[in-house]
């Protein structure tokens, strides 16, 4: 069976279908619930305009590693094969970045393919024993905001005694599994931040109410883009309400097949927001953006959640696209700073969302735009990705950091935690100390006047 441990939620929990059923369903390599579905797979005429915007294809000139390539796969699953070991690398050598999507000319659903895909090899699959526990270990941390949280007074210390120092000169940064060496040094500066109220009253005329997704990672590391957050939205006339029981969205496992796990992540987060009467629910991550809008997919099959979950889907917007669905209202002061913007894929082919972020940024007195050559293409994060596939992340975050360089650029602006891990450790890597920031913290510098150099010295 999986390694999945979810949690105990409300409702009932769909039951996995064990490995030994799967091998004698007629679906050939998949079971009978929610296989992927034959009219989507049929919607691909294998016209190869995907090819130059998938990452792996880019990186490996394999057609098993594109997206056509996969579909194919898919296809020889329902038509009888059995789910072979190249198989399941192939589908997990994709990040579900959805640039295919984008690319697409014949509107195919990549996305719906691959995650019940990848659901279905996390069922029928057993997976080696270390895969096992950095799984085990992966979504036994992450998806848990206490449990995150808990990590940030070592992990601090860790920082300011540099004790990262003295573990590479030692030599024994060296010798850990490739996943922990990525894991070390993913993890951002641990900074001090206000905590958040359940409430934050708006500025002036109150134009909206809105609800607050805090998320997991962005809670525990980036705290001072959730405050930021807040900030903007109030100095814009939105009264912020921040549901003090919320927990994780299901992002995380949602994109790596762990549909069951999902499914009570979902289940908590729309009991945590259908009573709270707000207008908008507001989300500063692509990746939590992204899953909540899938809600009605997700939940299709739980009765008790169908109907709130459409409820919910229907008034979640990223903040860029909130606020520019809102129109600007607060005063910008100018800040004299040169940006390159990174389009997170969770938001600019899993949402659509190209234009706000750069709208808002363009808004800015005295701020310049620059943009990134080849910015479709993934910068490697992709959720967990560049902790199961360290070496093909590592390969895109070091060419989009080299994209990002070229751009001569103050400060890298994006709107995914991930994706701002994932960039700053290439460009560390490559002897840069270019600053990262959200798009709300650059809103919230211009709203209350600072000086640019406070974005550069964070």
């Amino acid at each position: 069976m999986t390694d999945r441990t979810p949690e105990p939620g409300s409702g009932e929990q769909r039951q996995p279908v064990a490995p030994t059923e799967a091998a004698a369903n007629p679906n050939g390599a998949f079971d009978a619930f929610n296989p992927p579905q034959r009219e989507l797979i049929d919607d691909c005429v294998h016209c190869g305009f995907c090819l130059p915007s998938c990452p792996t294809y880019e990186l490996w000139g394999e057609e098993m590693d594109s997206p056509r390539g996969r579909i194919h796969l898919m296809e020889s699953g329902l038509d009888g094969e059995p789910l072979s070991g190249s198989m399941i690398e192939h589908f997990d050598n994709c990040l579900g970045c959805m640039a295919c999507v984008t690319a697409c000319p014949s509107g195919v659903q990549y996305g719906s393919l691959i995650n019940r895909t990848r659901a279905q090899v996390e069922r029928n699959h057993r997976r080696e024993p270390g895969q096992r526990w950095l799984r085990r270990l992966i979504f036994g941390l992450f998806p848990y905001k206490r449990r995150l949280s808990a990590l940030r007074l070592p992990l601090a210390l860790y920082q300011r005694l540099r004790l990262d120092a003295l573990l590479r000169r030692s030599g024994l940064f060296a010798k850990l599994p490739a996943h922990l060496r990525t894991m070390e040094s993913l993890t951002p500066p641990v900074r001090r931040a206000s905590r958040l109220p359940t409430r934050v009253p708006a500025r002036g005329r109150r134009r909206a109410v809105v609800g607050m997704l805090t998320g997991c990672v962005q809670h525990a590391f980036f705290p001072d883009v959730n405050n930021a957050t807040a900030r903007v939205l109030a100095a814009e006339g939105c009264e912020v309400v921040i549901p003090a029981k919320q927990g994780c969205c299901g992002a995380l496992s949602e994109h790596s097949g762990r549909e069951e796990e999902a499914v009570e992540f979902a289940k908590r987060t729309v009991e945590a927001f259908d009573s709270t009467g707000v207008d908008y629910v507001v989300i500063n991550s692509a990746g939590c953006g992204s899953t909540l809008k899938e809600y009605p997919r997700l939940l299709a099959d739980e009765p008790r959640y169908a109907a709130a979950a459409e409820r919910l889907s229907a008034r979640v917007r990223d903040v860029a696209e909130l606020l520019v669905e809102l129109g600007p209202s607060a005063r910008l002061n100018p800040l004299n700073l040169t940006v390159a913007y990174h389009d997170a894929c969770h938001l600019s082919h899993g949402q659509g969302i190209r234009s706000q972020p750069r709208e808002l940024l363009r808004g800015v007195p005295g701020l310049e735009l620059r943009e990134i050559n080849r910015g479709e293409i993934c910068c490697g994060s992709a959720g967990v990705y560049n902790l199961l596939q360290p070496k093909a992340a590592a390969e895109l975050g070091d060419m989009k950091a080299r994209n990002v360089r070229d751009t001569g650029a103050d400060l890298l602006v994006t709107a995914n935690p991930g994706c701002s891990m994932q960039i700053r450790t290439a460009l560390r890597e490559q002897g840069a100390d270019l600053p990262v920031a959200h798009t709300v913290q650059i809103l919230d510098a211009a709203v209350r006047g600072e000086r640019a150099e406070s974005l550069l010295n964070r």
